[in-house]
C-alpha cells in the first residue's frame, strides 16, 4: 500500500502545485476561475515538461479519484431537498438531450461514415457522461481498445473547448446561474469539465450543475442494461456464459458510483442539521480547490497524439453531436420556462 502511495506521489505533488497556482490566478481573476487555470496551466506546464511514466499514475489519481472526492465534499453543501428539485426540475431537457445525443450520433455517423462501436460509444459518451459511459458500454459492448482510444480522445477533445468556451458564451447570452448550470450539466460531456465550467461562472451555477449531472448520470443504468440486451438478442446462437457476461462481468460501481452514493450521503448529513452551515464556506472551498485540482491532473494528462489518432471523421461526429446537443439544450429549457 505505502509503495503504491510513494508510485503516485510524484504526479499528485505536481498536479497540487499547479492547482495552488490556478486557485491564486482565479482569485485574481474571478471571471476565469481556478478550475479553468487548473486545465490551461495543466496543458501548458505538460506541453513543455511532457510528463513521463513516472508522473502517470498520480495524474491519473488527481483527475479521477481527487475529483470524485471533490463532489462528496461539495455534497455537504446541498440539501437533500434540494438535489431532488433540481434533479426533477432538470428532466425534461435531460431526456430531451438524451434522445438528441443518441438519435444524432446514428444519424450523422452514418453520414460521414463512422459505424459500429465507435459510433456507439461517442453517442453514449456524449449522452451521458463522457468516459465514464464510454467505460461502462464497453464493457458490455466489448469494443476494441482501439475504438474505445477514438471515443475517449474525441469526448476529451471537446471537454476541453466546453471547459473555456461555455462560460464566455454563457455571459453573452446573459443567462443566469440556474440557467447556466442546467445547460452545461446536460450539454457538456465529462462530470470534471461540467464541474470546471460551471464553478467558473459564478453564483450558485456550479452546485446546480452538480446535481443535474449527477441525475444525467443515473441515465447510464437504462442505457447500459438496454446496450446489454440488444447484444444478447444480436448473438441468439452464442455461448450463454457469453451472453451473460456484460451483466456479471460489469461491476455494479459502474452503474452506480460510490462518489453519487457519497454525495447524497453528505447532502442527507447537511439536510439534518448534523454538518454546521458555518462550515460551508470552507467546504466549497475545499471542494473547489479539489476540482482545480483533478482538472490540473487531467490538463497534465494530455496527449495531443491522442487527438491526432482520433481522425477527423470521429471528431467531426463528436463536433456535430456536441453544437446538436448544446442547442437543444438552450432550445428546450425555453420551450419549457426555465430559461
Amino acid at each position: 500500500m505505502l509503495n503504491r502511495v510513494g508510485h503516485g506521489l510524484p504526479g499528485l505533488v505536481l498536479a497540487l502545485a499547479v492547482a495552488v497556482v490556478a486557485t491564486f490566478a482565479g482569485t485574481e481573476v474571478p471571471v476565469v476561475g481556478g478550475p479553468v487555470f487548473g486545465i490551461v496551466l495543466g496543458v501548458l506546464v505538460a506541453t513543455v515538461l511532457r510528463p513521463g511514466e513516472t508522473l502517470r499514475p498520480g495524474l491519473a489519481f488527481a483527475s479521477r479519484p481527487v475529483l470524485q472526492a471533490s463532489i462528496v465534499v461539495l455534497g455537504a453543501t446541498l440539501s437533500l431537498q434540494q438535489v431532488a428539485h433540481v434533479g426533477a426540475s432538470s428532466l425534461p431537457v435531460m431526456l430531451g438531450t438524451l434522445a438528441v445525443a443518441l438519435l444524432g450520433a446514428w444519424g450523422l455517423g452514418r453520414l460521414l461514415g463512422v459505424r459500429g462501436p465507435t459510433q456507439l460509444l461517442i453517442g453514449v459518451g456524449t449522452a451521458i457522461c463522457g468516459a465514464s459511459a464510454i467505460a461502462a458500454a464497453q464493457a458490455v459492448i466489448r469494443a476494441k481498445d482501439s475504438q474505445v482510444a477514438y471515443a475517449i480522445g474525441t469526448i476529451f477533445t471537446f471537454n476541453i473547448v466546453a471547459v473555456l468556451a461555455f462560460p464566455q458564451i454563457g455571459h453573452l447570452l446573459h443567462l443566469d446561474p440556474h440557467a447556466f448550470g442546467l445547460w452545461a450539466g446536460t450539454a457538456i460531456n465529462d462530470t470534471s469539465s461540467v464541474v470546471a465550467a460551471a464553478y467558473a461562472y459564478g453564483g450558485d451555477a456550479g452546485s446546480y450543475a452538480v446535481v443535474v449531472k449527477l441525475t444525467r448520470s443515473l441515465m447510464i443504468i437504462p442505457i447500459v442494461t438496454t446496450l446489454a440486451l440488444w447484444v444478447a438478442r444480436r448473438d441468439p446462437d452464442g455461448d450463454r456464459h457469453e451472453r451473460r457476461f456484460s451483466f456479471r462481468t460489469l461491476p455494479w460501481t459502474k452503474l452506480v458510483p460510490l462518489f453519487l452514493v457519497g454525495f447524497v450521503a453528505m447532502a442527507a448529513l447537511n439536510s439534518a442539521g448534523i454538518i454546521p452551515s458555518t462550515w460551508h464556506s470552507a467546504l466549497t472551498f475545499t471542494g473547489t480547490f479539489l476540482i482545480t485540482t483533478a482538472l490540473a491532473g487531467i490538463g497534465l494528462s494530455l496527449r495531443l497524439g491522442d487527438i491526432r489518432r482520433a481522425g477527423i471523421r470521429p471528431l467531426l461526429l463528436g463536433a456535430g453531436l456536441w453544437v446538436l446537443v448544446a442547442a437543444t439544450s438552450l432550445g428546450l429549457q425555453v420551450l419549457t420556462g426555465t430559461l
